[in-house]
């Protein structure tokens, strides 16, 4: 008990805690609890003050774990076939890492008893800062792959820090009304609490009866051997095309089934392929995933197809799913000869020489369908939860003395200022960065973090309550673009700076909710939080130059490092920044139509709330328009088989598992998903470092085919000078590759 209260006390010392007595013995009631049901059935309504949180066990295991995780997290990103790995992953190593430590450890101020449920907590909370990639990475890959531009590493790293943590500060502002009253709910930091709840419960467990731990390794090493098959043996298990097998030589056909097309039967028996961009659909709710099914099935299935067949913004001339740009006639768009190599801006006389930027049909209706999700957010959260948020709003600022905000009464809040100094700072950083090193002019970077503040608490409560998280990247894109015509790089870091800042600001916002229902002490959140940040940012520049300076033409013509995501970003450059959105979208632009879907997504939740008022208590109760028009907001990088096969998993555990085995469902879907995350992604680092950096390849054979048995579904239906696509004839520039040929019936495209 000595060392337990030793260590207390270095921990407070190192915080600068002035343990309060009066505060510390807060007497309740034993019946006493949350006002908010799902809360009380989950959150424990009891506290002790006196557990250990910042002991070297927690330093240990948090730096350790917040740099493999970004590490981990920074690589695949690369990967062309891209997964991230989840908190949950370090939530459930942590543990049997943690009771370790405490029984081989000599007890002491290093060994201050049991590792509790506190420690935990905030180790998780600390690796959850490294759970994302840092947004502005993107910018650094962008400039030195596409750009060809280099500002260093110090300029790099002073972005990524700044981007990064300046919600931070935000945050410290939106804990008043976000995380102490009991009405802001954050619902997914419940599924946390349940878990945590769940390790540091004793198992009552059967005779025979397997435990989580137990259950979790096994799975992880069955998925590390097998993850061999798909990922190195056997890889035409990733994505079995059937469908298109049956005739090869079909256009038509190879676009509607090909794993590069629209995907229709195509199978994947590959756990990276399927929660590469869409996460693991074990841990999505079922409704969800039906509204997700239906907007992907409406969107892809259904509006793409009669949009592309009937060559709408003549999709003939470009491949049916598709993210790359293009000129009026299919050939690759020349960006840089379109820029001036100096300021890197648009010029005109060379824009209009080499006409129009044009995109794939999908590629274009992505775009209206998130201009129509972020207006239909609008008008669904008015209609639905108009007077939730206006009566919680009001509580929030009467009521908030709940149970739990009671509890966190015996530790010492983090003063306002840390909070204010932490943002005018990083604010300061962000202007000397961005005028220092040509990012963008300085006023713009207060223009940025103007928006981000604006937004903040508005989509704080949206979150808090629904789950769900309006975007800026389109408004903030939308409005730089019209400033500042012309420019990429400034439109890129504008975009980061005003949409990563509210973003980071939500997400520390949460883990301080996280914190709040497990009374751990703000201010070791504070340090908590601000340390994973900062190392998360650090080793995701340090991998991400590591990776561009070793791997031979990465992000372009390298098929393992492909770096799907930031192809994307570039594009987004590109139409954003270098064209602009007056020249992509506005009324002299092919693409002018598109503007329509912002009212579209306005007026679209009206119908079927007016519907549900007049038939209460059926399946439309289910129907979320926002939820259905997100749900192809991964593709393009993602492609159509990923949905099906992610829907497909989603079906068998959050629909059949949980209805017909729930004891099961309950206790080891969620690890089951830690665990394949985990197999998979310790076979790829032990297969990038044994056989990549070596060039060791798998020997062709049927099952590692030279080439792609489908090999239309990736070409337009029209070659570039007006030609249908025939990719049997021989070509003397590349093998395997598709021949342009020009029948007759065809009139040669120019244009105009």
């Amino acid at each position: 008990m000595t060392d337990h209260k030793q260590e207390l006390a270095a921990e407070n010392d190192f915080i600068d805690e002035k343990f309060d007595a009066e505060r510390a013995s807060v007497v309740l009631e034993e019946e006493e609890n949350s006002p908010i049901p799902e809360v009380a059935a989950i959150v424990s309504n009891k506290d002790e003050p006196d557990l250990p949180v910042m002991t070297f066990r927690y330093w240990v295991m948090s730096v350790l774990f917040c740099c493999l995780l970004s590490f981990f997290n920074q690589f695949f990103w690369f990967r062309s076939k891209p997964m991230t790995l989840s908190t949950l992953v370090i939530q459930l190593i942590s543990y049997p890492f943690g009771k370790f430590m405490a029984r081989v450890l000599p007890s002491g101020p290093l060994n201050p008893g049991p590792f509790n449920i506190k420690e935990h907590v905030l180790i998780s909370l600390t690796a959850n800062c490294a759970g994302g990639v840092a947004y502005a990475v993107d910018i650094t890959v962008i400039q030195k792959i596409f750009y060809h531009q280099d500002h260093g590493f110090l300029a790099n790293w002073l972005l990524i820090l700044t981007t990064q943590t300046l919600g931070f500060g935000m945050a410290g502002v939106l804990r008043r009304y976000l995380v102490y009253p009991a009405a802001m709910i954050w619902p997914s930091n419940l599924v946390q609490v349940a878990m945590f709840n769940t390790l540091h419960k004793d198992e009552n467990l059967l005779p025979g009866q397997w435990s989580r731990f137990k259950f979790f390794c096994v799975a992880t090493i069955a998925m590390f051997f097998y993850q061999w098959i798909p990922g190195f043996i056997f890889p035409v298990v990733s994505s079995i095309a059937w469908v298109c097998w049956i005739n090869p030589k079909n256009h038509v056909l190879s676009q509607i089934g090909g794993a590069n097309g629209l995907g229709v039967g195509a199978i994947s028996l590959d756990w990276n392929n399927i929660v590469a961009f869409l996460g693991s659909p074990l841990v999505v709710p079922w409704w969800a995933q039906v509204n997700i099914a239906l907007g992907f099935f409406l969107i892809a299935w259904v509006m793409v197809p009669i949009a592309y067949y009937n060559n709408l913004w003549d999709a003939h001339r470009f491949p049916i799913l598709n993210g790359k740009l293009f000129t009026m006639n299919g050939d690759d768009y020349p960006v840089l000869s379109v820029l001036d190599t100096e300021t890197l801006s648009l010029s005109r006389p060379d824009y209009d020489s080499f006409g129009p930027l044009r995109i794939s049909t999908f590629f274009a209706l992505t775009y209206g369908i998130g201009f129509a999700g972020l207006t239909s957010m609008i008008t669904h959260t008015w209609l639905y939860h108009r007077h939730k948020l206006v009566a919680q709003w009001k509580q929030s600022r009467t009521q908030s003395e709940d149970i739990h905000h009671k509890l966190m009464q015996a530790y010492p809040e983090v003063p306002d200022w840390w909070y204010g100094a932490l943002f005018v700072g990083m604010t300061a950083f962000s202007i000397f960065t961005c005028q220092y090193y040509k990012y963008m002019p300085w006023w713009a970077v207060l223009l940025a973090i103007l928006l981000a503040v604006i937004f903040a608490l508005p989509v704080g409560l949206i979150q808090a309550l629904t789950n769900q998280q309006p975007g800026l990247n389109i408004i903030t894109e939308y409005v730089i673009g019209y400033i500042l015509p012309g420019e990429p790089i400034p439109n890129v870091t504008f975009k980061t700076l005003g949409y990563i800042s509210m973003s980071q600001a939500m997400l520390f916002t949460s883990d301080l909710k996280l914190g709040h229902y497990m009374k751990v002490p703000p201010k070791a959140m504070f340090w908590a939080q601000l340390m994973g940040t900062i190392i998360a940012g650090t080793i995701n520049l340090v991998t991400a130059n590591w990776l561009l300076n070793s791997q031979k033409d990465v992000c372009t013509k390298n098929k393992e490092f492909g770096c799907p995501t930031a192809n994307i970003f570039y594009s987004a450059s590109v139409i954003w920044g270098v064209v602009s959105p007056n020249l992509m979208f506005g009324p002299s632009s092919m693409y002018n139509a598109i503007n329509f879907f912002f009212l579209l997504g306005f007026v679209l939740p009206l119908p079927f709330y007016f519907i549900k008022k007049a038939y209460p208590n059926t399946w439309l109760d289910y129907v979320h328009i926002p939820v259905m028009l997100s749900a192809t907001g991964m593709m393009p990088p993602a492609q159509a088989y990923h949905y099906t096969n992610w829907l497909a998993l989603g079906f068998a555990f959050q629909f059949f598992a949980r209805r017909y085995r729930s004891e099961w469902h309950l206790r080891f879907t969620y690890i089951l998903s830690a665990a394949f995350d985990s197999g998979v992604a310790f076979m790829g680092l032990l297969s990038f470092f044994i056989f990549s950096l070596n060039d060791i390849k798998m020997p062709v054979w049927w099952g590692n085919p030279k080439a792609e048995i489908c090999r239309l579904d990736t070409y337009p239906l029209m070659a570039p000078k007006g030609g249908l696509v025939d990719p049997w004839a021989p070509n003397p520039e590349a093998e395997d590759a598709p021949q342009y040929v020009f029948p007759k019936a065809y009139v040669p495209f120019v244009p105009k």
